[in-house]
C-alpha cells in the first residue's frame, strides 16, 4: 500500500506561496489497456509522470456521459511511480452504496485527492441510452467523504444495538463551480451551492471552462467575503481548437459556452498554415498567467493530448512577465456587458478587488407566482413540526389503515393535489420545500436537491426543453425575500424505501429526510462568516 503521508502532497502544493503549481486532465478511453488508442494514451500518461514541471495528473471519469476505462487503470501507474493523481468521482453512474465501495477501493490503492462532481448526464450508446443514476450529487458526495474522514459509523448487525467506527480515511476533496453564469438565477444558485460544497468538506475548486477575467476575479472576491479566502482556487485552463471552439459556442458540451467575438477569433486563427496552433497554445500560456496574477493557487490543462503540447503552453507561460499577465485580464473579457454581476470591477484594473468588494446594482425583483404563494402559505400552515395543522396530521396518520400511514381519503387528496400543482411522483421523501416548490423528481432529470449543477444552457435544462428548477427556485424566493439561504440545509439523501407512501404522514412523523439527524463533518478550513 503507498503511504498515506507519501500522497498529500497536492494539500501542500497548494499552500506554498512560492509556487503556482501545474496539474493535467488525462481523459480515459473506450477500450482496454491494450488497445492502440489507449496505448497512446498511456504514452502520453508515462510523460506527465517523469515530467518534473507537472506536479498533478487529474484523470477523467466517464467524461461527457460516455462508458470508458475507469480512472483507476490509468492512475495506478501514476500513482506508484510518485506522481500525484486526482480521481474524478462523479454520481450519474453510481448509487451512495456503490460509491462507497468505489472510495473503499481508491483509499486502500493509495488514491487520496477526489474530484467530486455531479456529472454529466448519459449519452446515447449502441444498445441506446443508459439509465442516469444521480441517487445524489456533488454536495451529497462531498457529505459521504466527510463522514469517511471522520471515520464512519456503522450498524454491524440489525438485531444488536450500538455502532461500530470504521477507520479515518485520509481524503482531499475537491469540486466545481461554475461562475460564467449569464443571469442572477443561473449564477447565484452556484455560489450558494460552492458554500456548501466547502462547509461540507471540499478543500480545492477547480471552476468550469470560462474566458473571462472579470468573473474569474469576482469568483475569488465571493470566497473572500464568506470567510473562506484560504480554500485553493485552481484556473481551469482549456487548450482550443477550431472544432472545439465551435461546440463551446453552440453550447454542446453542458455548462460551458463561448463568445461571439472569441469564436470569430479562434476561427480566424485556424484559418493559418499550422490551423492556429501556435495561436492555441500561447493563448492557454496567456490565461494560466492570468490566473496567476489574479490570485489563484495553480493551473489545471485540459485539451491536451501530447506532451510536446503541455511543454510548450508552460514554457511559454515562463517567459511571461507580471506585466504581461496583468495586461493579459484585459485580454480575456470575452464576455457581454449586460450579463449580471455580484460585484462591481475596478474600472482600471477590469478586476473585481478581493477585499471589500462593492455590490453590483440590483436588479428589480422578479413577480412572484401564485402558485408560488399558496404552495408556501400551506406549507407553513401543515408543515411546521408541532405547529398550526401539523400535529393534528400527525394524529390522524397515526389511525391510518397502514399503522402511521394516511387514511385512504387523505392519502386520495395528497396524491390528486400535488400530481396536479407539482407534477408529483410519489418519491414519498418530499423536497418541494427546499426547491421552491418545484419537483427536482418529475423536473429536473438529476434529480437535483442540493442546488443546480453546472451544466444549463442558460436558464433551460441541460436535458430537457424547460427552464432549469433551481433557475425558477432562485426568481422565486428572491420575488419575496432574500435568498441568499435558499440553500442552508443539510444534504438531501432521498430515502427510496419511502417511494409510493405519504410524504405527509412521512414528515409529520419524522422518517423523511428532514426529520433524521443531520451530520456535521469536520471543518476542512475554517466557518464562515
Amino acid at each position: 500500500m503507498i503511504n498515506v503521508q507519501e500522497h498529500l502532497r497536492l494539500r501542500e502544493l497548494l499552500k506554498e506561496q512560492d509556487r503556482f503549481p501545474i496539474g493535467v486532465e488525462l481523459v480515459s478511453t473506450r477500450g482496454t489497456m491494450s488497445q492502440s488508442q489507449t496505448r497512446h494514451t498511456r504514452a502520453f500518461a508515462e510523460d506527465l509522470t517523469h515530467s518534473p514541471e507537472v506536479d498533478w495528473v487529474s484523470i477523467t471519469d466517464n467524461a461527457g456521459g460516455n462508458p470508458q476505462l475507469a480512472p483507476m487503470a490509468l492512475g495506478t501507474p501514476i500513482l506508484y511511480a510518485g506522481k500525484e493523481v486526482v480521481i474524478h468521482l462523479t454520481c450519474k453512474d453510481l448509487n451512495r452504496h456503490a460509491l462507497e465501495s468505489q472510495l473503499w477501493m481508491y483509499a486502500s490503492q493509495g488514491f487520496h485527492n477526489v474530484l467530486a462532481m455531479t456529472g454529466d448526464y448519459p449519452m446515447t450508446g449502441p444498445e441506446g441510452m443508459a439509465k442516469p443514476v444521480f441517487d445524489t450529487d456533488s454536495v451529497g458526495l462531498l457529505h459521504i467523504i466527510g463522514r469517511m474522514n471522520d471515520g464512519l459509523e456503522i450498524r454491524p448487525v440489525r438485531s444488536k444495538p450500538g455502532t461500530r467506527k470504521l477507520d479515518e480515511t485520509h481524503f482531499f476533496p475537491g469540486s466545481v463551480c461554475n461562475p460564467f453564469k449569464q443571469s442572477a438565477s443561473t449564477l447565484m444558485p452556484q455560489y450558494f451551492k460552492l458554500l456548501q460544497k466547502i462547509r461540507h468538506g471540499a478543500q480545492f475548486i477547480i471552476p468550469q471552462i470560462g474566458y473571462d477575467a472579470r468573473q474569474s476575479s469576482e469568483l475569488l472576491a465571493f470566497l473572500h467575503a464568506h470567510g473562506y479566502a484560504d480554500t485553493p482556487v485552481i484556473g481551469n485552463v482549456y487548450v482550443l481548437n477550431r472544432t472545439v471552439a465551435r461546440l463551446f459556442h453552440q453550447q454542446k458540451i453542458p455548462g460551458v459556452s463561448l463568445h461571439d467575438s472569441l469564436l470569430k477569433l479562434c476561427l480566424q486563427q485556424a484559418a493559418s498554415p499550422d490551423r492556429g496552433k501556435a495561436f492555441f497554445l500561447e493563448l492557454a500560456a496567456k490565461q494560466a498567467a492570468m490566473f496567476q496574477y489574479l490570485g489563484y493557487k495553480g493551473a489545471y490543462l485540459g485539451g491536451v493530448h501530447r506532451y510536446d503540447d503541455v511543454a510548450r503552453i508552460l514554457e511559454t507561460m515562463e517567459g511571461f512577465s507580471e506585466g504581461d499577465a496583468k495586461t493579459f485580464v484585459k485580454e480575456f473579457g470575452y464576455s457581454d456587458p449586460d450579463d449580471f454581476r455580484l460585484y462591481q470591477a475596478d474600472p482600471e484594473t477590469g478586476v473585481v478587488p478581493l477585499t471589500s468588494p462593492t455590490p453590483a446594482p440590483r436588479l428589480k425583483r422578479p413577480r412572484t407566482e401564485w402558485s408560488y404563494r399558496v404552495a408556501a402559505t400551506v406549507h407553513n400552515l401543515a408543515f411546521q413540526n408541532g405547529k398550526g395543522l401539523a400535529p393534528h396530521g400527525k394524529r390522524i396518520c397515526t389511525k391510518g389503515e397502514q399503522g402511521t400511514d394516511c387514511p385512504a381519503w387523505l392519502r386520495w387528496i395528497e396524491k390528486g393535489s400535488k400530481t396536479l400543482l407539482f407534477q408529483c411522483r410519489d418519491c414519498g421523501d418530499c423536497s418541494l420545500s427546499e426547491t421552491a416548490f418545484l419537483c427536482p423528481v418529475s423536473q429536473c432529470p438529476k434529480n437535483q436537491r442540493n442546488g443546480p449543477c453546472g451544466g444549463s444552457r442558460g436558464t433551460q435544462c441541460e436535458v430537457l426543453n424547460h427552464p432549469c428548477i433551481w433557475s425558477r427556485a432562485y426568481d422565486r424566493k428572491a420575488s419575496d425575500s432574500n435568498p441568499s439561504g435558499m440553500l442552508d440545509f443539510t444534504p438531501v439523501f432521498q430515502d427510496q424505501s419511502l417511494c409510493h407512501t405519504s410524504s405527509w404522514a412521512n414528515y409529520w412523523h419524522q422518517r423523511d429526510h428532514q426529520g433524521k439527524p443531520s451530520f456535521q463533518p469536520t471543518p476542512p478550513n475554517q466557518e464562515a462568516t
